[in-house]
């Protein structure tokens, strides 16, 4: 880890008031994983973001944008984001996203051969046409028209749109935790009382 967590008694005015954006943001969105340590200190990408608070609020800023879009079913974002966490093993993303992709419902199995970089048999239409979409994406170059075609055919214009922001969104997360090496919590040491 290469940027300390931040107690929140030391954060600066700009840090304190990102801080309580990304509190509100994460009670509302982010559930079945650790985001703090026990005194408060965000953990994962939002610790780097309150490090460039400007920085921090532009990708919250975004994240919340690609959120609100609702094009993509849950378990479709959850694919995306796996296969995008998977193509950069980021360990926090996979640790927290391997947790709500098994609350939106997809099973276990599914996911853990998503994590291991394998497609899986049992995709749904939906998943499949996102995962194929999602891994040509991770692998750089111009996606292919039939793979453009299938998500437009499987969430129309806007699901297509909502997808390829996704997955670059999610991928500067990836690359953000990796440059940090950002661990898993349990990775992770709470400061003594």
């Amino acid at each position: 880890m290469r940027l300390p967590p931040i107690p929140p008694q030391d954060l600066t005015g700009d840090q304190r008031r990102l801080y309580e954006t990304l509190q509100a943001g994460i009670a509302k969105q982010f559930g079945g994983f650790q985001t703090a340590r026990a005194d408060g200190a965000l953990l994962g990408p939002f610790n780097p973001w309150l490090h460039e608070p400007e920085i921090g609020q532009a990708v919250w800023d975004l994240t919340e944008a690609v959120s609100k879009r609702g094009a993509l079913t849950d378990a479709a974002r959850q694919v995306a984001i796996l296969v995008t966490g998977s193509r950069f093993k980021a360990a926090y993303e996979l640790y927290a996203h391997v947790q709500v992709a098994l609350e939106k419902g997809l099973k276990e199995d599914k996911v853990a051969t998503i994590v291991a970089g394998q497609r899986p048999s049992d995709l749904t239409a939906e998943e499949a046409a996102v995962f194929d979409a999602a891994s040509n994406l991770n692998a750089g170059g111009v996606l292919p028209r039939p793979v453009y075609d299938r998500v437009v055919a499987a969430f129309g214009a806007g699901g297509v749109s909502e997808l390829i922001h996704l997955v670059g969104l999610y991928a500067m997360v990836c690359i953000t935790l990796n440059g940090f090496d950002v661990p898993v919590p349990e990775q992770q040491v709470d400061p003594a009382p």
